[in-house]
């Protein structure tokens, strides 16, 4: 292997770990275990238009956009519209239940993929990413609390 070989995946180590470093699910952890966490990292791409996932299917990892677009929808009804440093699909990292919503590419998309597995022997010995990934499931559902509050307000 060439110097710039390994120079360019060095890189892409620190890329990676810059990127979950800017997650709010992450931003308590650790540069180093971040580093163990972006080892495990997979790479995906996906064509404008292409699914991630459907609702219904069985669910054992989580994303992260590293560039491009992903809609998380159900049929026509869209849910969110998720860019570049957004994650999603974390409730399969501690559920394997089956998705509740679809995701589909908006646009050309590069993700990351974090499978249940290594996260969890990951969240075993390291208890910040189990607080993190708490934090973030907590904030999401206030805001749904919030949300339904006031659709039930405006009735």
């Amino acid at each position: 292997m060439s110097t710039n070989n390994q120079a360019e995946q060095r890189l892409l180590l620190i890329e990676k770990v810059l990127l979950l470093k800017s997650l709010s699910i992450f931003e308590e952890t650790p540069e180093t275990v971040l580093a163990e966490l972006a080892e495990i990292l997979e790479e995906e791409e996906f064509e404008k238009g292409q699914n991630i996932f459907n609702a219904g299917e069985e669910a054992h990892c989580m994303y992260i956009i590293f560039k491009g677009e992903v809609r998380i929808h159900k049929g026509d009804h869209t849910f969110a519209v998720l860019k570049e440093s957004d994650f999603f699909g974390e409730l399969s990292m501690l559920d394997t239940e089956t998705r509740s919503a679809s995701a589909t590419a908006s646009a050309e998309t590069f993700l990351l993929k974090i499978d249940q597995e290594p996260f969890y022997e990951l969240m075993e010995s390291r208890i910040e990413v189990a607080k993190g990934i708490i934090k973030t499931l907590c904030k999401r559902l206030k805001a749904m609390n919030e949300k339904s509050v006031k659709q039930n307000a405006e009735k």
